[in-house]
């Protein structure tokens, strides 16, 4: 019998050599590819999609070992443009001067498809219409963006622009400077800071959504995914690898808001909860249409944008639209 046991001993050392070599080709197939996006902000539900494919592994099955920052003051479109990092998120007001000044950014894909943009007032001002701006304070950053914005919405509603106040209150609540009175309205996305106030807080408020008011202000991309011209050439299926888990991620989020919510305030435990909950449900109808899937950009939308700023004199140059975004590596 000790023959027996022998030729066992020597059976599953050698089944325990075999398995361990497997072990070792496994780890050298999934070794990883270390990618850096940088964010267009501190973390919200737009970012919904690439916490919970991080969350999942979904960038792991695609190869990638993502690291997720939050932009410098330079911004995401510097960093990517200068391939200090492979992905970052934007907004088309961005990526066109961008591309005028040379920086070789290019959109692969958009996050919304609709320009989620409202302006927000307080109920009891009586702001539910672009007519009603009139005589009214807008607080803002000052840019030249949101001057040019309001004007035209004023027009459209029949109001001289020049009897719109301005003043520059920056990044601050916008809800308790309404209801300190510092201005009357301010420009929100409606699925986080107007969600916030009306359900979060309980506020009365009224919007005037930027969708609804089409024949005098145009759709636009407002986030979206940027990379770079060398990126696209010389490591296309990178870009490819990043945008199929991305879209894992966001169509979970179209799908089961409360499984990518999960996922988000497991990466991100810090986040509002109750904010979180309400804007992935706000969202989930939003990341696409009925027409296209997740990400999809049209050509249109874009030449719109581009005629708008450079008319508002926004932009330095034409830019070629047909450079500044793709739907090629979109799965």
């Amino acid at each position: 019998m000790k023959w027996r046991a022998v030729l066992c001993a020597v059976l599953v050392t050698a089944a325990l050599a075999a398995c361990a070599g497997d072990d070792d080709d496994g780890a050298a197939a999934t070794e990883l590819t270390d990618v850096t996006l940088v964010l267009n902000w501190t973390p919200n539900a737009h970012h919904l999609g690439v916490y919970a494919a991080k969350e999942l592994g979904y960038y792991e099955d695609a190869g990638i070992d993502l690291e997720i920052v939050e932009p410098t003051q330079a911004g995401a479109e510097q960093a990517v443009g200068a391939g200090e990092a492979a992905f970052g998120i934007s907004i088309a007001e961005a990526v066109l001067p961008a591309r005028a000044q040379g920086v070789p950014i290019v959109s692969i894909a958009t996050i919304l498809p609709v320009n989620d943009s409202a302006l927000m007032a307080l109920g009891s001002d009586g702001i539910s219409t672009a007519a009603d701006l009139g005589d009214k304070t807008y607080g803002g950053y000052g840019g030249p963006l949101e001057t040019e914005l309001i004007s035209r919405l004023a027009e459209c509603g029949g109001v001289d622009p020049a009897s719109v106040n301005h003043v520059e209150v920056g990044n601050v609540d916008y809800l308790a400077g309404l209801e300190a009175n510092r201005f009357d309205f301010a420009w929100v996305f409606a699925g986080w800071d107007a969600l916030r106030a009306s359900e979060i807080e309980g506020a009365d408020i009224d919007l005037v959504r930027f969708d609804d008011y089409e024949d005098c202000i145009p759709n636009w991309y407002t986030p979206l995914f940027i990379t770079n011209e060398t990126m696209l050439a010389e490591n296309p299926d990178l870009v490819r690898a990043f945008l199929d888990a991305t879209t894992r991620g966001y169509d979970l989020a179209i799908e089961d808001p409360e499984a990518a919510t999960a996922a988000m305030l497991a990466a991100v435990p810090e986040m509002d909860e109750p904010l979180l909950h309400a804007a992935a449900a706000y969202y989930a109808t939003r990341f696409a249409t009925d027409d296209e899937p997740f990400g999809t950009q049209d050509e249109a939308t874009w030449t719109d944008f581009e005629a708008f700023l450079l008319d508002a004199g926004l932009l330095e140059s034409e830019v070629p639209v047909g450079e500044t975004f793709t739907n090629d590596y979109l799965p």
